[in-house]
């Protein structure tokens, strides 16, 4: 009987991956790291075969329509990208805003973008180019653009400023009547001191 090596790397994908043990117990980093890109390489080459599968058996069924089934079909085809387009450059502002409200930056308008520039090469919206282009842009500044007091009420109390009995006990006619136009009896005029 022959003994098979455990570190070899699995062949099968039925086989669960296994990697040498160093003398410690803790599998070996580069083991595993090659065992994670050949299994990367494999699914690569098995998507682009179903790819190459799925291209071969639409031809065949386009050889096998009716001059009408394929003005039916090329309808379709035609409706489809258009519509994905729309919604693809919809799905490109919707993510443009959303990054950079995220990043604090504003967008130039809209007028200005090529959203195109931010669809992959199947049109779907490009998450790597949106994040590029957000983090490329300046940030806001913290100041706000409008006071920021608007529409609060009046602040603080109502007394706030004003003269009280002891004061005006201590000042003259001509300084009480100064006092008046600006305001600073209010209160005591109101009864509220």
């Amino acid at each position: 009987m022959t003994e098979t090596n455990s570190s070899a790397p699995s062949a099968s994908p039925d086989q669960p991956l296994t990697a040498s043990m160093p003398t410690d117990g803790a599998p070996a980093v580069a083991d595993l790291q090659a065992q994670v890109d050949k299994w990367k390489a494999m699914s690569r080459k098995n998507e682009a075969s179903y790819k190459d599968a799925a291209r071969e058996l639409e031809q065949l069924r386009a050889a096998g329509m009716s001059e009408q089934d394929r003005a039916i079909e090329t309808a379709r085809q035609e409706a489809r990208t258009s519509a994905l387009a729309e919604l693809n450059e919809r799905l490109v502002a919707a993510e443009l805003k959303a990054q950079a409200a995220a990043a604090g930056t504003n967008l130039p308008d809209a007028d200005f973008l090529n959203l195109n520039r931010f669809l992959d090469s199947e049109g779907a919206p490009d998450t790597e180019a949106i994040a590029a282009f957000v983090s490329a842009l300046p940030a806001t500044k913290d100041t706000p653009v409008y006071r920021q007091d608007l529409g609060l009420g009046r602040q603080g109390t109502s007394t706030a400023g004003q003269l009280t009995r002891s004061d005006l006990s201590r000042m003259t006619p001509a300084q009480v009547n100064k006092a008046r136009d600006e305001g600073r009896l209010d209160a005591l005029m109101r009864g509220e001191l």
